[in-house]
């Protein structure tokens, strides 16, 4: 074991400039830690068992010594999860591949998680840390998610229906946790790749990624976390590149996005879930990143209870071939979900054909809830304060669409320097005040 004498963990300062008071952001340096490959720990090339046995012991060992740096050298490497502890870094060196079992029974016992804004046990996330401080992934090497057995769990059969039907009576009705094992049976709730649950500095910096059961990146109720030249290639079903959930404090930048679903979506818990746990998503920085393929740029909610505010995304890019991306900005919510959405900014955007449109706002999106469970409690979304400038794409379906509700209509959405080549569809506004928009 190392000497915790050697020892030096640091932090980085991250000043980020925002319309809105941003805090400054801090995260773990390792610079100083003492590294340690995990071949030293009995890691073996092909060798899942042993790779998988010796990731622990360098975690265990880094987090002993107060903070370390665990290395995975060049080659292809198998294992079955990782979990993490405080004070440690795990880097990835160039040409490394390190390759999850699709095998849902490594990632048991079940672990404390959520799904879709329900908190649950369930299966342990490919990548998971709980509680943790001074947590980071880096690295030029390459994560991989063997999708064999995940793929066969994207389709929706009644045992899925019936668990996720009764996940959302067990978060309606204050349910504790440890009586929340969607493990059980048949419900097939597709663990994420990389969650951090409960953590405080976060970085994830310079990785690529291959594929994900379900969100790729999803921090969960935790403070100052930076996600920095991470490429995401994702084309599964659920399959977004960032969720951040009951986040504060969080800068994604210089990122590539190739997903199946949304770039990044905002969230903050769902209904009584989020309410209770009552922690919004709060000063959020999404900058100079690059999207390849992706549903929207930005999607905020449906899972938004808990509240979002202070969010910025700018200088950002969509590869002008695609086509296939919906919204640059879609917040979506319903009667259900409570919270609030304000100080939102998206601005210096490129992009080239919409499906969609530049800024949609939908106030009744419940996809298969509409009829799959009932509503025990209405309580509607207040959307404020949502800008919108310098923007330029190509053909879109149509430039804005804003449909509130009548109990408490959007307010103060203002958009400037938009750039388009042609809408197939008129814009529309319902239920919505103080609406300063292009014609």
């Amino acid at each position: 074991m190392l000497n915790e004498k050697e020892n030096s963990l640091g932090y980085e300062r991250v000043e980020v400039e925002a319309p809105f008071e941003m805090p400054c952001i801090r995260i773990p340096d390792f610079k100083k830690c003492p590294r340690r490959s995990i071949v030293e720990f009995g890691a073996l090339p092909e060798d899942r068992a042993a790779t998988t046995h010796a990731l622990s012991l360098a975690i265990a060992n880094a987090s002993a010594v107060g903070g370390g740096v665990v290395i995975v050298p060049e080659g292809k490497w198998l294992c079955s999860g990782i979990r993490f502890k405080s004070n440690v870094n795990l880097h990835l060196e160039r040409g490394a591949r390190l390759s999850f079992s699709g095998v849902p029974d490594d990632y048991l016992p079940a672990v404390p998680s959520s799904w879709e804004g329900f908190e649950c046990l369930n299966y342990a996330p490919l990548i998971y840390g709980y509680e943790c401080e001074n947590v980071a992934i880096s690295g030029e090497g390459t994560l991989v998610a063997e999708m064999e057995v995940w793929e066969k769990w994207f389709a929706r059969p009644p045992a899925h229906m019936e668990g996720l039907k009764r996940l959302y009576e067990m978060g309606s009705k204050d349910w504790p946790l440890d009586m929340r094992d969607m493990t059980e049976g048949d419900a097939n709730l597709r663990p994420q790749f990389v969650q951090f649950n409960r953590c405080r500095h976060v970085l994830i910096e310079g990785v690529s990624i291959e594929n994900s059961p379900f969100w790729v990146l999803h921090p969960f109720l935790c403070e100052d976390v930076v996600i920095r030249r991470v490429s995401v290639k994702a084309h599964g079903h659920n399959n977004d590149g960032v969720d951040p959930e009951m986040c504060q404090n969080l800068l994604i930048e210089d990122c590539v996005f190739d997903q199946g679903d949304d770039a990044i979506a905002i969230k903050s818990g769902r209904n009584r879930d989020a309410w209770r746990i009552g922690v919004p998503t709060r000063n959020v920085v999404i900058r100079n990143c690059e999207v390849k393929n992706a549903h929207q740029l930005l999607a905020v909610g449906t899972e938004l209870s808990a509240g979002v505010e202070n969010v910025l995304v700018e200088n950002c890019r969509l590869d002008k071939s695609i086509g296939e991306v919906g919204h640059l900005l879609y917040i979506k919510t319903n009667e259900r979900r409570g919270g609030w959405v304000r100080n939102v900014w998206m601005r210096d955007i490129e992009a080239g054909d919409l499906r969609k449109g530049i800024l949609g706002i939908d106030t009744d999106v419940l996809f298969q809830w509409r009829d799959l469970v009932p509503t025990y409690e209405k309580r509607m979304t207040r959307i404020e304060s949502v800008r919108v400038e310098n923007i330029r794409v190509g053909e879109v379906g149509y430039v804005y669409r804003i449909l509130g509700d009548e109990r408490l209509p959007v307010a103060d959405v203002r958009m400037s320097g938009i750039e388009y080549e042609s809408a197939r569809e008129a814009n529309e506004v319902r239920n919505a005040q103080a609406v300063n928009c292009p014609e």
